[in-house]
């Protein structure tokens, strides 16, 4: 048996993005730019001492003796390729490729000329984990080489590691260069979200054929009520309404929309009603091959117009994923009403609320009146009118204080549980109403209700994650909130991300998610006093000094005592703990800032 050689060394991988999309797109070019950035790659592997010991397709691996060579390799490696895709961005017969790194230093394996063990397994991993034209090492790496290179070492976080570790430090390696080849690509801060890999389906709002413009509640309705079915199937996850719409109103290339959401199949349409009928055209979209995979014509009455949406939902599902078992796509009530006034009603309700104006607000709550009045036992209808009330007080459209609105709530949700005690709007609002009132026990049990109905709508997500945060349940409630955030970054009546992110900043902080939560956390444009007392937690875990971090200090300078004092006060209600550590920072590192000021 032949002895086998153990030494410590430092392991690059590194692999090429959307290879193979690029391959089926066209063979020959790809592989003679596959060629060309080889070149690059081997080049400064070789000069910097490493070797090469597996290549695969589009991947390399290649081990060093010190990580400080591994290290100046990949930053010489990415600089290079983005000036050869710069170089040849107007080239027609030569392709721009873009490449991940990851590299870790461990005790490895050597058999002849190949390399085994985990410190292998592990820069692989890290290297799948890379955002494109991203450098990720391992603390340890980093601890060697920070202080020793010109480039900028950042931490990343923590990661997922599969089949190694889920709380694995890592840090990112960039130069000006590697900066601007990641700022073309779309920023994911969700990566320690417990996602799985699901494909990620968009529909696009339809096109309204008609000319009468009264007719567009009816397509919107249609369009969201596929949206709603959809999100209902466990096996994919669906690009949230809000975030397809702000889209299709915007000037962003749909290629960036693409990639920004990660979008594996995309459904685009069109709608045309007249009189009783509506007629539908659907195409389905792969967008790894650019290929429509699927296109159907339908023309019915408006009364069949649920068994439509069936029939599109299965359709599309059949496409994506095959044979799957029709629990998948079955529910409590499928019809929200058998009454197509009704049902009408309804539509132009949900209509008015999206427009988020004060007139608007009292037409929607007139239109659910009707709905209720035409069938009064369209739950829909008495969830929407909560829904839309809460909203009129939120917005100060009506003038009512909480106190005196809460019975109103509560009637209309009682008589929607009445109605439909499945439906997942009604579990939605009682999650909310409940969290409210202080009763988090009660907020995570009808925000379990509404996730198990509908498990991809953020507005659920949302929801129910902040209640399991509220509950102890940290991991899961962060976990819900971050996914919340990438499908619906700007939510309904919100005009930037701020919203989502002020959450997703609360859960990282219940959840010690250190760097990920002070990542976000800068990003927001206008931090609240509660997102500031968060982050000043956070900051003093992670380094002692808040002085480190000159955004988070200019707001507590802006930021009344008073108001920070009142978000400590009710953390009380959650957790006394929290309270105890967010008041012992106020004390100790916060006020002596603002005294200061």
């Amino acid at each position: 048996m032949k002895k086998l050689t153990r030494k410590f060394a430092t392991i690059l991988a590194t692999d090429c993005v959307g290879f193979s999309q690029h391959m089926l797109k066209n063979e020959e070019l790809t592989f003679e730019s596959l060629n060309a950035c080889r070149a690059i790659i081997d080049g400064y592997i070789d000069v910097n001492g490493g070797a090469i010991f597996h290549t695969a397709g589009d991947s390399v691996l290649a081990e060093f003796t010190s990580p400080l060579d591994a290290v100046n390799a990949a930053i010489k490696i990415q600089d290079a390729l983005f000036e050869r895709n710069g170089a040849i961005e107007n080239d027609t017969l030569k392709i721009p490729l873009t490449w991940r790194i990851g590299i870790h230093c461990d005790d490895v394996i050597f058999e002849n000329d190949n390399v085994y063990g985990n410190g292998v397994n592990i820069a692989a991993r890290l290297e799948a984990q890379c955002e494109p034209g991203q450098i990720l090492v391992s603390k340890m790496v980093n601890e060697i080489v920070s202080s020793r290179i010109e480039a900028i070492s950042r931490a990343a976080g923590t990661k997922k590691l599969k089949n190694i570790s889920n709380e694995f430090e890592v840090f990112t390696i960039s130069t000006n260069k590697t900066d601007q080849i990641i700022s073309h690509e779309p920023s994911n801060v969700l990566d320690e979200a417990d996602k799985t890999k699901k494909p990620i389906l968009s529909v696009l709002p339809f096109k309204n054929l008609n000319a009468n413009e009264d007719s567009s509640f009816l397509i919107d309705g249609i369009y969201e009520d596929i949206i709603t079915e959809l999100s209902m199937v466990r096996q994919i996850s669906v690009v949230s309404r809000q975030s397809s719409v702000n889209f299709s109103e915007g000037t962003e290339d749909l290629e960036k929309f693409i990639a920004q959401f990660h979008v594996d199949y995309l459904i685009q349409g069109s709608a045309r009603s007249s009189g009783n009928r509506v007629r539908v055209t659907l195409s389905l979209l792969d967008t790894q091959t650019n290929e429509v995979i699927w296109s159907k014509k339908f023309d019915k009455e408006t009364s069949d117009i649920f068994e439509v949406q069936d029939e599109i939902v299965r359709s599309v599902m059949y496409k994506i994923l095959g044979e799957i078992e029709l629990v998948s796509l079955q529910r409590a009530k499928r019809k929200p009403t058998e009454n197509m006034s009704s049902y009408e009603y309804l539509l132009r309700g949900k209509e008015m609320h999206h427009k988020y104006e004060a007139s608007a607000n009292a037409e929607a709550l007139n239109f659910f009146d009707l709905a209720i009045e035409s069938d009064n036992e369209n739950a829909q209808a008495y969830a929407w009118k909560a829904c839309t009330y809460g909203q009129g007080l939120a917005r100060g459209f009506i003038k009512e204080s909480f106190n005196d609105a809460l019975p109103k709530f509560t009637d209309l949700l009682e008589k929607a549980m009445l109605s439909d005690p499945n439906d997942y709007e009604v579990h939605r609002l009682l999650s909310g109403l409940y969290d409210l009132t202080g009763k988090f026990k009660l907020s995570a049990q009808h925000g379990k209700k509404a996730f198990d109905a509908l498990p991809n709508d953020p507005r659920i997500l949302q929801q129910y994650g902040e209640a399991l945060l509220k509950t102890g349940q940290t991991k899961q409630g962060c976990d819900l909130t971050l996914l919340a955030l990438e499908y619906d970054p700007v939510p309904q009546g919100q005009s930037n991300s701020d919203k989502r992110k002020t959450d997703a900043v609360f859960a990282c902080f219940m959840d010690d998610r250190i760097d990920l939560g002070l990542r976000v956390s800068e990003e927001i444009e206008k931090r609240t006093p509660q997102t500031i007392i968060f982050s000043a937690c956070m900051a003093v875990a992670k380094s002692k000094r808040i002085e480190n971090f000159s955004w988070l200090v200019a707001d507590i300078q802006n930021t009344q005592k008073s108001d920070i004092e009142d978000t400590i006060e009710k953390m009380g209600k959650i957790d006394m703990v929290v309270q105890n550590k967010l008041r012992e920072v106020f004390t100790e590192v916060v006020e002596p800032f603002m005294d200061a000021s």
